[in-house]
């Protein structure tokens, strides 16, 4: 018998398989931990509702939750980055319930949420914070039973830090995002690579030699203004933080407001986590044929409505992902993947092997809330070192990279104030 599900399409399941076994290949710390996790049950019993990103690395994550003992229900974390034959997979070779459709409206979004909440679940796992929100919101009933969720995302953990300073939040969350071994390779190389991805697969275009702005110069900005500097793009980056520009500026970019920005630049990208990064006053001076795109994780950072209002008529799919919408005075914008995470939206998301450190960090936060998760507060807490440090140092051995050992005595130099020079 077929678990509960909403997927596109279960015949797609076989192809969703192949590709899932593929990602795990390039996930080795994931895959000691559910060896780990098949032995000893941590998660035993446990009713767990993610609300994730929908692609081969998460299945493999939603495996090892499994295998643990958890009862896991996935649903997606965004309507256009769902894979449609991983779904499918899950459903059919897992027997993991799944509500995910890539393309699905907003209705059948949140739809979808509830579906998830029905499970009544005894652990959350977010990316965007979209399930504990809901939650919060709108089934209050099931609060006694949360014992504390896991949150993927810097835009979820910013959303959760200001529940918990209302006094909102009512259980503890783990900002999986801000472990060392998240968003410094997550956030920079994935982040960066994949988003280059997304752009290249909607466009076609080169990107040596054109003007890229990069809206931010927190990791996934900074990761995305690397990669486009690697193809040959000249890059300007814009920022709201002093210490950031700064470091744009000693890291070689350009750096300059956006609305000087915005006449000169060929394609503008943005990942900051908040709203109208690119607005109305940018649009209108921005160069015919312009490229616009989001790589943060709400298409609110580009105002499309106000791109819409000034519009004339509605946009054209000159390509797939690919909206163009036609201004009074002639000048064409082209608008990527809806807004929408244009990595994941028009692309695959982040290469397996930086996923398996996030999904391993998601692993262990799941543990932990459950071992610990009584003894602390409604309140955003850091995943312990100790355990950010396992997870570099088993992805380092999957590697085959040695490090050097302290000896007795730099241990016992480093930790006396006596000697000095």
């Amino acid at each position: 018998m077929t678990v509960e599900h909403d997927v596109r399409d279960l015949s797609l399941a076989t192809g969703g398989r192949y590709r899932i076994e593929w990602a795990e290949r390039d996930m080795p710390v994931l895959r000691q931990i559910r060896e780990r996790f098949e032995k000893e049950k941590p998660l035993q019993g446990v009713r767990l509702s993610a609300c994730l990103h929908v692609t081969t690395e998460t299945a493999n994550l939603a495996r090892t939750l499994q295998a643990g003992g958890a009862d896991v229900v996935l649903t997606a974390s965004n309507p256009l980055s769902t894979q449609d034959d991983v779904a499918a997979s899950l459903v059919s070779h897992f027997e993991i319930p799944v509500y995910a459709i890539k393309g699905e409206d907003d209705a059948t979004y949140y739809d979808h949420l509830r579906q998830a909440l029905d499970h009544k679940p005894h652990i959350t796992m977010d990316d965007g914070a979209d399930l504990v929100s809901e939650l919060h919101k709108n089934r209050t009933d099931l609060l006694d039973d949360v014992i504390g969720g896991t949150e993927e995302t810097t835009t979820g953990v910013i959303r959760l830090r200001a529940m918990a300073n209302d006094g909102a939040l009512k259980f503890p969350v783990i900002a999986v995002n801000d472990s060392m071994t998240k968003h410094l390779f997550d956030n920079r190389y994935g982040t960066g690579q994949s988003t280059i991805d997304g752009i290249i697969r909607a466009t076609n275009m080169l990107l040596a030699g054109r003007t890229f702005v990069v809206g931010g110069y927190g990791w996934c900005s900074r990761g995305i203004a690397m990669r486009a500097r690697g193809m040959g793009a000249n890059v300007i980056v814009t920022e709201v933080e002093h210490l950031k520009a700064l470091e744009a500026v000693m890291d070689g970019f350009r750096v300059m407001p956006m609305v000087e920005a915005a006449p000169l630049g060929d394609v503008f990208v943005t990942s900051t986590g908040d709203i109208n990064v690119l607005d109305v006053h940018h649009f209108e001076v921005m160069k015919d044929g312009a490229i616009i795109a989001n790589s943060g994780h709400f298409n609110v950072e580009l105002n499309i409505s106000g791109l819409k209002k000034m519009a004339e008529g509605e946009p054209r799919r000159v390509r797939p992902f690919v909206d163009q919408y036609r201004l009074p005075d002639g000048r064409v914008i082209n608008l990527l993947a809806e807004g929408r995470l244009v990595n994941l939206s028009a692309a695959e998301g982040h290469p397996a092997s930086v996923m398996d450190m996030s999904f391993a960090n998601q692993s262990l936060g799941a543990e932990y809330m459950l071992t610990e998760g009584e003894n602390l507060q409604p309140k955003v807490y850091t995943i312990p070192q100790e355990l950010d440090q396992e997870i570099a140092r088993l992805k380092l051995e999957s590697m085959g990279v040695a490090i050097d050992t302290l000896t007795e005595q730099q241990v016992t130099y480093l930790n006396q104030w006596r000697e000095g020079t």
